[in-house]
């Protein structure tokens, strides 16, 4: 949808709320597109994919994992 400058300006909370529900409105001056109004994307919560960072590094020795099992066992005996 084209809009102007002007109609904007009167009836900005509704254009937003348009813009929100995932319409895209293009704000033209003098008849040029001058402008986009779009929805912002939806951003993702959480951690980032920190996979590239794990990949590098380099760990000596064994697994924590063994250690703690090969630990818990001497504990036993």
């Amino acid at each position: 949808m084209d809009i102007g400058t002007k109609e904007l300006r009167d009836h900005l909370s509704e254009i937003l709320d348009r813009v929100a529900r995932g319409e895209r409105i293009r704000i033209v001056r003098r008849g040029k597109p001058a402008a986009e109004l779009r929805p912002v994307a939806a951003q993702t919560r959480g951690l980032p994919d920190l996979s590239v960072f794990r990949a590098g590094i380099k760990v000596k020795g064994k697994p924590t994992s063994q250690l703690i099992i090969e630990e818990r066992r001497k504990a036993r005996y």
